[in-house]
């Protein structure tokens, strides 16, 4: 069997780590596992392509050519657009931080208020606004984005991201923030093991079965009262936190549910 994994060549530097352990569970499991980057392109006779970018339009391309994508087209499309996972959720009935498109200052409600790019990631381009002249600069910094306004909720930041593998809980870890609202674990935060409850593993398994996916990341808002609202949805999503507070590899598991899955049923492009 034959696959590739496709990374931008700066996403390939900073995940080598995980790109290796990827290649060293193909070989033991007798799979030839190639990395392609940028504008390199697969061979045809690929079985599958893991693809670790944010690029729809790419993954669509490849799909139309035949080829298996790891995660399909459409969940890369709709993780890597805030909005439309807002939209997304809020049809299978979770609970999601309230979003609406943001085109000027007059379009937010009340402070404080988060805005955030709609395609952004890693907590980059998001900002606590306190004020209209806070809101003002972000509005300036990103004009040529598509954005998004969502009100401030407390959490104390702290978020909890489910890793799914289908449509089984592959693990999950509490994110706290350090000296910040957002919770990300490469932007400081701290990171604890944590055991979904019955109801939380019923909305984190509707949305990977509604989404039809194979390896994604579901982060939830963890609330003071003990509840959780659906914050983003992520394609493809970085498992550090993931290695970091449990002891098997993910690179294993996924490649193993992968073949397997291939094995008990022809796939159909």
């Amino acid at each position: 069997m034959k696959a590739y994994i496709y990374y931008s060549s700066a996403e390939a530097e900073r995940n080598r780590a995980f790109i290796d352990d990827l290649m060293l569970h193909a070989a033991k499991l007798g799979l030839s596992l190639n990395l392609v980057v940028d504008n390199d392109e697969p061979d045809a006779d690929a079985d599958f392509i893991l693809f670790r970018d944010r690029n729809p339009e790419l993954s669509a391309k490849w799909e139309a050519a035949g080829f298996q994508m790891i995660n399909r087209s459409e969940v890369n499309r709709i993780a890597n657009d805030k909005l439309k996972t807002f939209e997304f959720a809020a049809l299978q009935g979770v609970p999601t931080v309230p979003t609406r498109r943001l085109k000027s200052v007059g379009d937010i409600v009340r402070y404080p208020v988060v805005l955030k790019t709609v395609d952004g990631h890693g907590g980059s381009e998001v900002h606590l606004c306190n004020t209209t002249d806070e809101a003002e600069s972000f509005l300036n910094q990103f004009r040529n984005r598509q954005l998004i306004a969502q009100p401030y909720i407390e959490s104390n930041a702290t978020d909890v991201r489910v890793f799914m593998l289908g449509d089984d809980v592959l693990g999950a870890v509490k994110r706290i923030g350090k000296d910040s609202f957002k919770s990300n674990y490469t932007l400081g935060g701290s990171v604890e093991k944590y055991m979904l409850s019955s109801s939380q593993e019923i909305e984190v398994r509707k949305i990977a079965c509604a989404l039809k996916s194979d390896y994604i990341g579901i982060d939830f808002l963890l609330l003071p009262d003990g509840g959780w609202l659906l914050n983003e949805i992520e394609d493809p999503v970085g498992a550090r936190s993931l290695y970091a507070t449990h002891d098997f590899s993910v690179a294993q598991k996924l490649l193993e549910r992968v073949m397997s899955v291939r094995q008990k049923k022809s796939w159909k492009p």
